[in-house]
């Protein structure tokens, strides 16, 4: 196959792929009018965190987080080697263990290599609102789900959730799993030990600057236009950074589903 038939076909594709997420977005939009009451609890809602277990890159190796200390040196990825000022806790659990979890209470699973070889080098499993530099901008994950790699996992086995997440003295980039996420931006009292965080530095100061551009969460309107302009770029290509970004990553996840030899 040449690379223009390559080209002509991974276009195609794009479209294709656009015109049913278009669909899919739709119907999920009249849904969202018929299930408010089952929305997201806003402490779970404004948690964008690691879930427990993911192990994050310290000075002397990677742990996991739920393990990790204040004090303890991480390297990041504009300010060297910073150390932890406090860790937030953010346990959930289901009301009632009969019924599935609420869509915006399931982590989003990064699959090993999802965003490039060996990045991830594990699954890493954040909350929907949780960014991931890519490229120079920070994407919250859920606006990189593309069914194939990267997924909302439906946690079908646990009744309880616990999140965690890390906050250093300004907002950073560290390394989960291998991947560069970003550490807390503000610290908010859905954290069950926000009154530590009072005893420790008094204040909970919430203006804190991003590190790196951010795009805004997903979901609804924003993605329908998003999708319509990926749909429409083989013709004219009007898509933005966050566009191009879904994009690769998610032809980038249907060519390790069609060959799912290690990345």
């Amino acid at each position: 196959m040449t690379a223009d038939v390559q080209d002509s076909a991974q276009t195609s594709r794009r479209t294709r792929r656009n015109i049913v997420g278009m669909g899919a977005i739709m119907g999920s939009l009249v849904l969202a009018k018929t299930t408010a009451a089952l929305a997201c609890p806003p402490a779970l809602c404004r948690a964008n965190c690691f879930l427990k277990g993911t192990k994050i890159e310290t000075a002397d190796g990677e742990r996991e987080i739920e393990n990790l200390a204040i004090g303890d040196l991480l390297p990041t990825m504009f300010g060297g080697l910073r150390p932890v000022q406090w860790i937030g806790r953010y346990p959930f659990k289901k009301t009632d263990p009969s019924k599935p979890w609420v869509k915006d209470a399931l982590p989003i699973r990064i699959a090993r290599s999802a965003l490039s070889p060996g990045v991830p080098h594990a699954d890493l499993y954040v909350t929907g609102g949780h960014s991931l530099l890519i490229d120079g901008v920070l994407v919250p994950a859920e606006a990189l789900i593309n069914g194939t790699t990267i997924t909302r996992d439906e946690a079908r086995e646990y009744d309880e959730l616990e999140f965690f997440h890390v906050k250093l003295e300004s907002h950073d980039v560290i390394y989960a799993e291998g991947a560069p996420a970003e550490t807390l931006l503000s610290v908010q009292e859905s954290a069950v030990n926000f009154a530590d965080y009072l005893r420790r530095y008094g204040t909970a100061a919430t203006d804190e600057d991003r590190c790196a551009p951010h795009i805004h969460i997903w979901g609804g309107r924003p993605e329908l236009a998003s999708r319509f302009r990926s749909a429409l770029s083989p013709w004219i290509d009007l898509r933005n950074q966050a566009d191009v970004i879904r994009d690769r990553l998610e032809e980038r996840g249907n060519v390790l589903s069609r060959n799912p030899r290690p990345a």
